[in-house]
């Protein structure tokens, strides 16, 4: 899908996405869809009433994807995937158009927003990774809020994992490769990008996927564009796909939404799997491309309408 190139370069942009993945429709019933619409609806307002009212860019993704990380139906926060041994390893990152800095952490059990620790990475540790139990000291010393493992293993996430366990799960499930992200251009012409994940369900305990690594699922600069991945994490932190719609972009002058659409397919004889992109750049273009059937994803421009919708082409 998707494009936007409006006549005059909008003041301000958001999108988010919550996850792509190829799954059978029937995975997810109506009440689902209407229910995963509205966490979207609702973080997508998180975000441009932020940038609605002048605020800046990376405070807008760092609201919009809180809000899915809060919400238990998206894999990231509250609704992470267990690994094999049963926990929830979250993590998140984020980065700063203008000032190319970022923070990230991986291998969270205890921090309820990982992409508030990842804020605070960026703006107040002189690293910018930090995992496991040393980014959660540091979410400690941070006052940041920290929840018992018991608040991120909701009941759907449970059944998931003892199925795998049983050996006894479905070939399709429509929350296999799910992911959070969020990119915005702010009314200072400022992008920022963010991204959070609770992994793939049952991976090995310490798997680290692309949410947190920048260029691979997450990347801005204010020369370019910001872009948030989802999907196949190991796929593409090999294909460094962010940075492959940056690279685009950049050298080869492509339009952002062919940009986009070629990082989707790059490598794709050698790298095989799902693949969602959402990104902005600083005229206000932007593009949402997967090449899965299922993209939760949302928009809006300025004040027109927004844009919620999770499937990519007809069920």
């Amino acid at each position: 899908m998707a494009k936007s190139k409006p006549e005059s370069k909008p003041k301000y942009v958001m999108l988010i996405h919550g996850g792509a993945v190829t799954t059978d429709p029937a995975s997810i019933p109506p009440e689902k869809e209407e229910a995963l619409k509205a966490g979207l609806a609702a973080a997508l307002s998180a975000g441009w009433e932020i940038l609605n009212r002048g605020g800046t860019a990376l405070d807008a993704v760092e609201a919009a994807v809180m809000s899915m990380e809060d919400n238990e139906l998206f894999n990231a926060g509250r609704g992470g995937m267990f690994n094999i041994n049963g926990e929830v390893e979250t993590e998140s990152s984020i980065m700063d158009g203008v000032t190319l800095r970022g923070g990230a952490v991986s291998g969270l059990k205890l921090v309820k927003n990982p992409v508030r620790l990842a804020r605070l990475v960026m703006e107040k540790c002189k690293h910018t990774f930090l995992t496991a139990e040393g980014a959660q000291e540091f979410a400690l010393a941070q006052g940041l809020t920290l929840q018992d493992p018991s608040y991120f293993k909701t009941d759907e996430q449970r059944q998931e994992w003892l199925d795998i366990i049983q050996e006894a799960r479905k070939t399709e499930n429509a929350n296999k490769h799910d992911t959070v992200g969020a990119v915005a251009l702010d009314q200072h012409g400022n992008v920022a990008v963010a991204t959070s994940t609770g992994g793939i369900e049952g991976k090995l305990r310490g798997r680290v996927g692309d949410s947190c690594i920048y260029g691979g699922g997450s990347y801005a600069n204010n020369d370019v564009c910001a872009a948030s991945c989802t999907g196949d994490g190991e796929i593409i932190m090999l294909a460094a796909v962010a940075h492959e719609v940056y690279a685009l972009r950049k050298y080869k002058r492509l339009p952002l939404d062919e940009a986009a659409r070629q990082a989707v397919d790059m490598y794709a004889d050698k790298l095989q799997g799902d693949r969602g992109i959402i990104a902005v750049d600083p005229d206000g273009n932007i593009a949402l491309e997967s090449n899965t059937n299922v993209f939760r994803r949302a928009y809006r421009i300025e004040e027109q309408e927004p844009f919620v919708d999770i499937w990519m082409n007809t069920k």
